[in-house]
């Protein structure tokens, strides 16, 4: 993603996008009726995937049950298509919902372009100190808060128990184990052993991470990616592939994945909790047990996987911005987020949830709240998001031949220094 001008243009372009968003902004409305009474509209963009969004519209409509004067216009939004989605409507000052699903690395980068209402001293940020502390760092910018944290999450390695099994191989705890055992399942199964995410430089993070890696460190203001960690984590992924321990696409990965995990062409894939029931909906795990979740493998000298997740964000320009406020407060509350893990399996970001029975019980949050616990924090920078371009450039290079794990390394690097200028 491209940024916007520094310094005072910056400023004066940022505070006319914020008055023109203001006039053409989402819901009708100021939000209040009779006696303070919520009404009008609440446009609410949901960023969620095909397995999850109708437990996430009823969730929302739900909203109005509590607010009978206020409409929930749901609106389901490609994950792939909704950052640019929102940067257009923001920008051209017309078409922008009231609040948004926003991706954890998003929401730095909107804030920094005006985009975003600051939530501070706001209905929005309910109970805050009931959050997870590793949840809330994604939410702050510049001394503010800009959104509400709603699911967190990380990697794990999503595995078929029976073709293990049957190749009479452990799961991996490295991926030098994998790539050994890449044949004994093929031989015995007639799996590939991994299905390697090549489109998607996310699940770049822990080959890097499991070198000792990393892409920037934001405290240093330093680039990490161009070091040998970074040429040792392109190496990995182009020998698991050369090799053929691992299929690979640079192109519409999520599907290719899920459909090889699903009917049982692949005996493992790095996936997160947000696939756990689409993966069971698949062939392979008619019996659901039969899908075992354990640690990302790690590399030659650690282990690691990203945190990930999804907030709740408002739109600087919302015509409806206390209902939006209301709307944020009740999708990111306990009661609301114990709902989305009974159905989905997703991770809650309150703390008190994790408490409930129901919630301790689930086998999914059991594996993937301590992995959360251990996992990574990214530079939660207003640059953050577009560090990854230049890493999918590079990852298609690498495993399609045009580039060494050398040269890759070192341009990922070069492309950081343009992006960050006072980064070295």
């Amino acid at each position: 993603m491209r940024r916007g001008i520094r310094g005072a243009l910056a400023t004066a372009l940022v505070a006319g996008l914020a008055l023109a968003a203001t006039a053409c902004g989402g819901g009708g409305g100021d939000g209040s009726g009779a006696g303070g009474e919520l009404s009008g509209t609440v446009t609410f963009w949901d960023t969620s995937n095909d397995a999850e969004k109708a437990t996430y519209q009823k969730l929302a409509e739900g909203f109005q049950k509590e607010h009978p004067k206020v409409h929930v216009t749901y609106v389901n939004v490609p994950f792939g298509d909704a950052n640019a989605k929102f940067k257009n409507a923001a920008g051209g000052g017309a078409g922008a919902p009231d609040v948004m699903r926003t991706e954890v690395a998003w929401v730095a980068d909107f804030a920094n372009l005006g985009y975003l209402a600051p939530l501070d001293g706001t209905p929005a940020l309910d109970k805050t100190a009931d959050y997870l502390p590793q949840a809330v760092g994604s939410t702050k910018f510049n001394g503010k808060t800009y959104a509400a944290p709603q699911v967190i999450d990380t990697l794990g390695l999503f595995y078929n128990k029976k073709l293990l099994k049957d190749a009479g191989v452990p799961v991996p705890k490295t991926f030098a184990e994998l790539a050994a055992a890449a044949q004994k399942i093929k031989d015995k199964t007639g799996a590939t052993a991994l299905y390697l995410r090549g489109d998607d430089p996310y699940w770049f993070l822990p080959y890097l991470y499991g070198e000792g890696g990393d892409m920037v460190d934001a405290h240093s203001k330093t680039i990490k990616i161009d070091n040998a960690a970074g040429v040792r984590a392109f190496r990995t992924i182009k020998n698991l592939v050369d090799s053929k321990a691992a299929v690979t696409d640079a192109t519409d990965g999520q599907e290719n994945q899920l459909k090889a995990l699903k009917d049982g062409t692949v005996a493992m894939a790095i996936d997160g909790p947000w696939d756990i029931e689409g993966a069971r909906a698949g062939k392979a795990f008619q019996d659901k047990s039969n899908l075992g979740v354990a640690p990302v493998p790690g590399g030659s000298t650690a282990q690691g996987s990203p945190q990930g997740g999804w907030d709740l964000s408002v739109y600087a320009g919302s015509k409806n911005l206390q209902a939006a406020y209301a709307f944020v407060q009740y999708m990111s509350s306990a009661k609301v987020q114990q709902e989305t893990t009974d159905k989905l399996s997703l991770l809650p970001t309150r703390t008190s949830v994790y408490h409930v029975p129901a919630v301790q019980q689930n086998e999914m949050v059991k594996f993937f709240k301590p992995a959360v616990d251990g996992a990574v924090q990214r530079p939660w920078i207003a640059q953050g998001n577009s560090l990854f371009e230049p890493v999918k450039v590079q990852m298609n290079k690498v495993l399609t031949g045009a580039a060494t794990p050398e040269a890759a390394a070192k341009a990922t690097g070069d492309a950081y220094r343009k992006l960050l200028k006072d980064y070295k």
